[in-house]
């Protein structure tokens, strides 16, 4: 583990991740997001933005893709409504000797590093953890950790971002944070063409006509309103192959152009209902 001193405390910064991550669709809201970025003069500081959308939309993707394409290393803090101040900045923890040491959040680790900070599923966290960021969210652009008794500025390449799902098991985000949180990037679902570009891109082994049929019961879907993402459809396609390939015996990819209409109906239609319940059959235009 890398390790750095601050005002002589030893603190010990968490490795970045490294998700294999391509931004497929909407070029739009990457664009939107590397405008927040952006620093135009000596004075100027980035925004921090937030990504909107129902789960499985792809905020997190498109944070990360950025983040890669900036040839920023990055780290994703995922936030729970136990999240606590202390988790977000720096926590002390007993190391093997039996000793205290401390350890850097993602989100400081990224300040130090001059990364990219994705705080994920932000509105889940309660109003006490968020003025722990306040300060590193305006001009000031520092951490104040009373754990550790130190401050910590960011680093001029540091960015930040917070996704943020439109559902019904968030907190509200206290005014003085919105206003931080500039500006607000909405992901909505993405069009039939947008939609089997992202599933032939996250699934290449698919057959084409497989995609067709859960683009198809997707766009359906939107139309009602339903909360059926494109996390859902890559899910309901890969578990179909699956079944395919057990209850066929398949060995080899090409093997899956082999399925008749009617046996990829009646493993689609399993498919859906494993993974969606029956509600979200009477998508399928076939029934």
């Amino acid at each position: 583990m890398e390790k750095i001193k601050i005002e002589g405390v030893e603190i010990e910064l968490s490795p970045q991740d490294t998700l294999d991550v391509k931004w497929v669709g909407n070029q739009f809201v990457k664009d939107q997001l590397k405008a927040a970025w952006l620093k135009i003069h000596p004075k100027d500081i980035p925004l921090n933005p937030r990504l909107i959308g129902k789960p499985g939309v792809g905020k997190t993707t498109l944070a990360c893709a950025v983040a890669k394409e900036l040839e920023k290393p990055f780290w994703i803090f995922q936030a729970t409504m136990d999240t606590r101040p202390e988790d977000l900045l720096i926590t002390p923890v007993i190391s093997s000797e039996g000793k205290i040491k401390y350890v850097a959040s993602g989100i400081v680790t990224a300040m130090i590093k001059g990364g990219v900070a994705i705080l994920d599923e932000g509105n889940r966290m309660g109003e006490k953890s968020w003025a722990s960021l306040a300060p590193l969210l305006d001009h000031r652009r520092y951490i104040e950790s009373i754990i550790v008794g130190i401050k910590i500025y960011a680093s001029e390449e540091f960015r930040f971002v917070t996704t943020m799902n439109e559902d019904a098991s968030t907190f509200e985000v206290p005014e003085y944070i919105q206003s931080r949180l500039q500006p607000s990037i909405y992901i909505d679902f993405a069009d039939a063409d947008e939609e089997k570009e992202i599933l032939l891109a996250n699934i290449p082994f698919a057959p084409e006509k497989i995609v067709d049929y859960v683009v198809d019961f997707l766009q359906k879907s939107h139309l009602e309103d339903e909360p059926f993402s494109i996390r859902d459809g890559i899910n309901i396609i890969r578990f179909l192959i699956k079944i395919a390939y057990q209850k066929y015996n398949f060995n080899k990819e090409y093997e899956l152009s082999k399925l008749k209409e009617k046996e990829i109906k009646e493993l689609l239609y399993l498919s859906v209902q494993q993974i969606l319940g029956d509600e979200a059959l009477r998508y399928l235009d076939f029934i």
